[in-house]
């Protein structure tokens, strides 16, 4: 069954990888703030530069023990989005290498209905003017870890206690 899931991913991917329009859409620009990269952490190639690139799927050590991916792990490995050679860079599945402030557009070769939602405004944290104006966008980084992207469930508040009517208490 995991066999059937990486084809069927895969089908995804090239169908949207090979459409000139999806290409044009994701070119267009989008304010965005900076990353939210742990202090210390950026840039990559700080620490990255001198090391042997190491393509083995594995437990991460040292400055990384705290990653732990939780995103399509089955399929996925680190090199699959961050750039071998220049880890300050991202890797799009066409080989294009984007920055980390265009994350987005990462995220949306396989998450295209929430992208679209996302460039809409549906979808995340958008502020800014409906009708003019500059809006900002933040990045999916920004709501998401990018290594475990779904949220932790929340225990839900408990319901309000309705309130007495005086009138008819009495």
């Amino acid at each position: 069954m995991a066999r059937l899931d990486r084809v069927i991913l895969l089908f995804f991917i090239l169908l949207g990888a090979g459409d000139p329009a999806l290409a044009k859409e994701t070119s267009q620009e989008f304010p965005v703030p900076p990353p939210p990269f742990s202090e210390g952490m950026f840039p990559c190639s700080d620490c990255h530069a001198s090391m042997e690139v190491n393509p083995k799927r594995r437990e991460l050590k040292e400055a990384h023990e705290d990653i732990v991916l939780h995103h399509g792990e089955t399929m996925r490995w680190c090199l699959d989005c961050h750039y071998a050679k220049n880890r300050d860079q991202l890797r799009l599945y066409n080989g294009e290498l984007i920055g980390y402030d265009q994350s987005y557009r990462l995220c949306g070769e396989c998450h295209g209905n929430v992208f679209n939602d996302w460039k809409a405004g549906i979808h995340g944290k958008r502020s800014g003017y409906f009708t003019g104006g500059k809006r900002t966008y933040l990045l999916c980084a920004h709501c998401h870890n990018p290594h475990d992207p779904k949220f932790k469930p929340l225990k839900p508040e408990p319901s309000p206690h309705r309130p007495r009517d005086k009138q008819h208490a009495k």
